[in-house]
């Protein structure tokens, strides 16, 4: 089973969620590596990508050339937002994904992310500003609705349908509630119902059964996975081998795994360069040791240490419990 429409193609139906922080580009290439269907980037602010600043091309840097890939843009105003879209683009951006749905404090304030579901007609040019601009395809991502007496979602998502967006994904959940309670897949059925074109659902999808879960309970054509997937990128693969069939990626174990931790901690320093990397690599390291249950102390050494060859060397008995050299 895939998502297959006019303009779109997601095969298979799952994808990782964009995560502040998280889903940078070596974390986007492993997930992609083990049978994710869709990557996409973290948010990025749309005016801070076409002033050039360097963060937000970091975070919006994609792989040029990599299939399967989106970048997602935040803002208010729809010159900046269309601007911003011709930008990626041109960088080899497959699709443009559109946030309506964050909903960080800093983000709404600015009268961005989750807050235009209160202010739909402006959402509305926002996304015939970004199709307008551009030949890729356009999505959306957003909430149920600010709270729990504005569940906008489906009007949003008509609306957006009408100015061309190709496929909606929606977190269960409101804006208000941030990430507590649970999500209301059943409530994303009510969006499925109001469009034709295919749906995804998000929010507390962690395994094949809550994405079953998730899909019976919505009628959504594919899954997106955030949290789900920190410390295991590999898991959007195995939802996809249990849930539509797909080849099953290797789960690397053992000595293959610290291996694999090794890889992605050598990368982000490539990315960000050893100072940054070094600080970015934490959570990460933390995640991967959280499921190897690393002793204390030696998780400690690994959190502090300065020096990143430091931090490889002590990996193996970390992650793989392999002795280490006198």
């Amino acid at each position: 089973m895939a998502i297959r429409t006019a303009t779109l193609t997601i095969d298979p139906p799952v994808a990782l969620a964009p995560l502040a922080g998280i889903t940078d580009l070596p974390f986007r290439r492993l997930a992609a590596r083990f049978g994710c269907g869709l990557v996409v980037s973290e948010m990025v602010a749309s005016r801070e990508v076409v002033q050039a600043q360097p963060e937000a091309r970091a975070r919006a840097e994609l792989g040029l050339g990599e299939a399967a890939t989106a970048v997602q843009l935040a803002g208010r105003d729809p010159w900046w937002m269309a601007e911003a879209a011709r930008l990626v683009e041109a960088s080899g951006a497959r699709i443009i994904d559109i946030n309506m749905g964050c909903p960080a404090k800093k983000v709404t304030n600015g009268l961005a992310g989750s807050a235009l579901l209160r202010d739909l007609p402006l959402a509305l040019r926002l996304i015939e500003a970004v199709v307008a601009a551009v030949k890729v395809p356009v999505t959306l991502k957003t909430r149920l609705g600010w709270d729990g007496g504005c569940h906008a979602a489906a009007e949003l998502a008509r609306m957006a349908e009408a100015a061309g967006a190709a496929m909606i994904t929606v977190h269960g959940r409101t804006r208000q509630q941030f990430y507590t309670g649970r999500a209301d897949w059943a409530a994303i059925g009510d969006v499925v119902r109001a469009v034709r074109v295919p749906v995804v659902a998000n929010g507390d999808i962690t395994d094949a059964a809550t994405a079953r879960a998730a899909l019976a309970a919505s009628g959504a054509a594919g899954v997106m996975v955030g949290r789900g997937a920190q410390g295991q990128p590999w898991q959007p693969g195995l939802i996809a081998h249990a849930v539509f069939g797909t080849p099953r990626p290797a789960v690397p174990e053992g000595a293959a795994l610290a291996a694999l931790v090794a890889e992605h901690y050598e990368a982000m320093l490539s990315f960000y360069g050893r100072d940054l990397g070094v600080r970015v690599a934490r959570k990460h390291l933390g995640w991967y040791m959280d499921r190897a249950g690393t002793p204390v102390a030696l998780r400690a050494r690994i959190m502090t240490a300065p020096d990143p060859a430091a931090v490889l060397a002590l990996l193996p008995g970390a992650i793989a419990g392999e002795a280490l050299a006198a």
